[in-house]
């Protein structure tokens, strides 16, 4: 059995070697995807916390309607932790937001009330 697993991760590495970066990226999204995560998102100006999002899924990069092509931020779904003590408390709520990746830094997201 474990052989047949080493062989397996072998087979796939090999594979991964010969795709492209983007493939790979594609395929480690699409596992991701598929498994879930249970991800941080922290916001700071400067080297002070402003923002925390927790449980957050994964952050996509947005594609346009019409031409998809990539636009210049990622989005995502995750639980804004207002008082930043990492724990979802009553009344924190799961919001959409934004993340730019423009020089500016900031971040749009659903208002939770």
């Amino acid at each position: 059995m474990k052989s047949s697993f080493a062989l397996f991760v072998v087979a796939i590495s090999a594979l991964l070697s010969a795709c492209t970066q983007e493939q790979q990226n594609q395929i480690s999204r699409s596992v991701q995807n598929w498994t879930g995560t249970n991800g941080v998102l922290e916001i700071y100006a400067g080297d002070k916390l402003v923002r925390r999002f927790i449980h957050v899924d994964k952050i996509s990069t947005a594609m346009g309607t019409s031409d998809n092509q990539p636009r210049p931020y990622r989005y995502g779904y995750g639980v804004l932790d207002e008082n930043l003590n990492m724990v979802v408390d009553p009344g924190e709520k799961k919001v959409y937001f934004e993340v730019s990746d423009y020089g500016s830094n900031y971040i749009f997201f659903e208002s939770p009330r």
